[in-house]
């Protein structure tokens, strides 16, 4: 089958490194190019184990309630605000 392709330059650049590496030509690259991509494409996704976070106990809140931005301040800055 001939069909006429627009290569993007990175493609194209990439191609002609391969090309002078192995000394084959262009059809035989894209070719080859073409079936691996098309086959990994094809596959099955592979699934993935959900990352999970492990959870820490880090205890009781020092400042106690931090609505109170002034008194979370205070304490931060070891002063005593009773």
């Amino acid at each position: 089958m001939r069909t006429t392709l627009t290569l993007d330059d990175d493609v194209a650049t990439m191609l002609a490194r391969i090309q002078k590496k192995r000394r084959d030509s262009l059809k035989s690259l894209v070719n080859e190019a073409l079936r691996s991509g098309l086959k990994q494409m094809a596959a099955p996704r592979k699934r993935r184990n959900p990352f999970r976070t492990a959870t820490v106990d880090l205890g009781a809140c020092l400042p106690g309630n931090v609505d109170n931005i002034a008194e979370v301040i205070a304490v931060a800055e070891g002063e005593s605000c009773k």
